[in-house]
């Protein structure tokens, strides 16, 4: 070896690749861009979906506050304005005798002309059993009646709604029950009804149909309940003002014998509810049933022998053509002999001013003591003893 170098092999290439003429610069960079701006679109689009947001939270808050004032609590109602709705009751020749009212100020009364068609005596009596007679003044062409209560009466009236309710806002009708018990049962809004015939029974006829605040924006009318409609306050307007030119005087009924509501009697006990008071109740729940309905001779099976011979289904008819009984309350029953009883019943019995005997009143209180004796295993009445002569007036306190 002389010192030098030997050459270098040729470096080896991998299969496949391109052959290499030179060397290849890098591609040169340009100048860096600038920053980029802020997008204006997004910007604009956030702020109306924040607005939107607010928008519809607001709407909605609108909307739930509308949604709750027209909303109503019959609770609530009932125990603001359930002392100004009355029963009505009457005795007249056409027979029919029961409906709801609304006791208005000056002592304006607004109920269904169906039930007082032909009246000989009417009284009103309040959710706390007072009662106070009135007089019919007229009747509208759609069914109402308007009455004027005679004497004075302590509480609350009830008032007009100032202007007709918006179509959404519900209402609540406030009426009575056959038994007498008052009850309010909602019907929805003007705008979307609820069929009064899910709710009507014929003794709710007359009674006011109330706004939330427990005013009057309309009162149901009709003959029946499956043609009872709601008189609207507009018209109620016309009619429950003095001298009022939108109803028509009528006359009084002038039949011999009258009839009062036809309704089953329950009377109320106010004693210990033992098997003896329950016949008892059963016993004269039949007894004033069949009074108000003129059965005279079926009366004959609940009197003793000795009772039957001396009351006939004629001398009944003869003492009873224009009475009729409500407002029952038993409070004594006791034992009599080995199985009979007492009963003391308090009732009030409605009848033509005009009755012999009656002295130009319509309505008596009665107090009778009543003696029960057993026949054929049943209790009958064989005695009855007024506890209070004379009988006092209805109106008494």
């Amino acid at each position: 070896m002389d010192g030098r170098e030997l050459p270098r092999p040729p470096r080896r290439v991998p299969a496949g690749a391109g052959t290499l003429t030179q060397l290849q610069a890098g591609t040169p960079r340009g100048p860096e861009p600038p920053p980029r701006q802020p997008w204006i679109f997004g910007r604009f689009l956030v702020g109306f979906l924040v607005v939107l947001v607010i928008v519809a939270g607001g709407a909605t808050a609108g909307w739930f506050v509308r949604a709750q004032s027209l909303r109503i609590d019959t609770a609530q109602v009932l125990e603001s304005v359930g002392s100004s709705v009355v029963r009505v009751l009457a005795t007249t020749c056409a027979g029919s005798g029961e409906a709801s009212g609304v006791l208005l100020e000056g002592g304006l009364i607004l109920t269904a002309a169906s039930a007082v068609e032909q009246p000989l005596s009417i009284v009103i009596m309040t959710p706390d059993d007072r009662i106070r007679p009135a007089n019919l003044l007229g009747t509208s062409p759609d069914g109402v009646a308007v009455l004027q209560m005679i004497g004075s009466l302590d509480g609350e009236r009830a008032s007009l709604a100032p202007e007709d309710p918006d179509p959404k806002a519900e209402r609540a009708l406030i009426g009575y029950t056959a038994a007498g018990q008052q009850v309010i049962n909602p019907i929805g809004s003007a705008a979307d009804p609820t069929a009064l015939s899910e709710v009507m029974n014929a003794t709710k006829l007359g009674g006011p149909v109330v706004d939330k605040d427990g005013r009057v924006v309309g009162v149901v009318a009709g003959r029946t309940v499956q043609a009872s409609t709601i008189v609207p306050l507009e018209k109620l307007r016309g009619y429950a003002v003095p001298r009022s030119t939108g109803i028509t005087a009528v006359p009084g009924g002038s039949c011999e014998e009258s009839r009062g509501p036809q309704t089953a009697i329950a009377p109320e006990l106010l004693v210990a509810n033992t098997a003896l008071a329950a016949e008892v109740q059963k016993l004269f729940g039949n007894y004033l049933t069949l009074e108000n309905r003129r059965n005279f001779p079926a009366l004959q099976a609940l009197y003793s022998e000795q009772l039957a011979r001396s009351i006939t289904p004629v001398s009944d008819r003869r003492s009873h053509r224009t009475t009729y009984f409500f407002g029952p309350k038993i409070t004594e029953v006791s034992r009599y002999a080995k199985d009979g009883a007492y009963a003391r019943i308090t009732f009030n019995a409605l009848f033509s001013p005009v009755t012999t005997g009656a002295d130009g009143r319509r309505c008596n209180r009665l107090d009778n003591r009543y003696r029960l004796v057993r026949e054929g295993g049943r209790l009958v009445i064989d005695t009855a003893v007024s506890m209070e002569k004379p009988p006092r007036s209805c109106e008494a306190e």
